[in-house]
């Protein structure tokens, strides 16, 4: 019995530092991210002021600190502004709608490994909330609920801007999440495991998917077949990079919320808390896939070029500090993926519906079913002979080709009205 509560205990703690104490207080650090990149970029100050107000207990100055109090006093707003129902929705599904919006990002986060483990007292635990062998499938899975809140949001409001935008998530989510699942196909059959915390693992010993320098700790140039599939590994990243911005509804894919053409989107009828549920649910969406692109490609939690080792032995008053050293490296490698997050959101414009369509069944659904061949003829050449790895690489660029001119020959072309 008291090994029980004693796993309990560390699941419960596992879930509250994980969840509210890591992954949480990222959604209002984001925005404030947002702000001030988007300052930076525009040539402006952004939210600097924003602070503690000490002149009011009699001293000469207000403590700004860069306005980082900012998120703080956006969350007083939003939870005291009143919390307005219009009349005409259908309250259930208008209610229930921001929950479904924010609680499949936030269970995902159970899967990820945040670090590697951490020795306390001749204890040592995985700094992961739930280590389960199907974690890219349990992500994608929970993940996918979340277009059933945008969706009930658009439909509840009874109003057909809202619908409009609940419409179009749909569709987009559904879209991309098909190029979703096919491009980390070539990473799972490279590793041949649907364990996260094992691929990491994997990456720490033999080198990161898009950076293999190193095995075993010592640094070494990669085997012509690790090379190789170097090519698949970098289309799979650029695809699941970009499904990721679209199923977040990211710019420049956020056309559910597009607020040139349909007042403010989905949550045009929403206010106060509701409102903000919707935005953290956004926000959330995009660190657990910033997580995950971590995770599958940068190597997540290893330092990288043989230090992981080095690392594993380091101990103070005999605790292993090896893991909280590993999740100082995967919260700076996650920040960094947010703020490419961001700048990509200043800079690159919206894309219109139809662009938005074509580029996830006509180019990403082809490219990445095709790279899952490329990949495994690359995995299986070490065990083939010449004659076979040849007529394999040539059916793969005739198909490769034949798609690329069925798309081409399909593309509907606007031409001019005879005169």
């Amino acid at each position: 019995m008291p090994e029980i509560f004693l796993n309990l205990a560390i699941i419960i703690t596992k879930i509250v530092f994980f969840t509210f104490l890591v992954v949480l207080p990222l959604v209002p650090l984001s925005v404030y991210f947002e702000r001030r990149f988007s300052a930076v970029i525009q040539d402006r100050v952004g939210p600097n002021r924003v602070g503690i107000p000490l002149t009011l207990l009699g001293m000469k100055k207000d403590f700004h600190f860069f306005g980082l109090v900012q998120p703080i006093a956006d969350g007083l707003k939003l939870f005291l502004k009143e919390d307005f129902t219009p009349e005409h929705v259908r309250k259930a599904f208008y209610w229930m709608a921001p929950a479904l919006t924010v609680v499949p990002a936030l269970i995902t986060v159970c899967v990820v490994p945040f670090g590697s483990s951490v020795s306390l007292f001749g204890h040592t635990e995985k700094l992961v909330i739930a280590d389960i062998d199907i974690g890219p499938l349990f992500i994608f899975s929970v993940a996918s609920l979340s277009v059933y809140g945008i969706t009930l949001a658009g439909w509840a409001s009874n109003s057909k801007f809202p619908f409009i935008g609940g419409v179009r998530s749909t569709a987009q989510m559904i879209s991309y999440e098909i190029a979703l699942g096919l491009s980390i196909i070539p990473v799972l059959l490279y590793y041949g495991d649907l364990n996260l915390s094992r691929i990491v693992q994997q990456q720490a010993d033999h080198g990161w998917l898009l950076l293999p320098l190193w095995k075993n700790g010592t640094l070494s140039l990669p085997d012509l077949n690790t090379a190789l599939f170097l090519i698949p590994a970098a289309i799979a990243f650029l695809i699941f990079t970009i499904s990721i911005f679209a199923e977040t509804n990211r710019m420049p894919f956020d056309l559910p919320e597009c607020e040139t053409e349909l007042v403010g989107g989905y949550h045009t009828e929403y206010s106060s808390m509701k409102f903000a549920m919707f935005f953290m649910g956004e926000y959330a969406a995009m660190v657990i896939g910033s997580a995950l692109i971590v995770t599958l490609f940068l190597g997540g939690w290893s330092i990288g070029f043989g230090l992981d080792a080095i690392v594993a032995k380091w101990e103070i008053f005999g605790v292993g500090i090896a893991g909280l050293i590993h999740l100082g490296c995967f919260l700076t490698k996650l920040l960094i993926f947010i703020l490419f997050f961001i700048l990509v959101r200043w800079t690159v414009p919206r894309f219109r519906y139809d662009q938005l369509m074509k580029l996830g069944w006509v180019v990403f659904f082809e490219a990445a079913l095709l790279n899952v061949f490329l990949a495994a003829l690359i995995i299986a050449a070490p065990q083939l002979t010449a004659a076979i790895i040849g007529i394999g690489a040539v059916l793969l660029v005739a198909i490769t080709l034949a798609v690329i001119w069925v798309a081409k020959v399909s593309d509907d072309t606007v031409r001019p009205i005879p005169a």
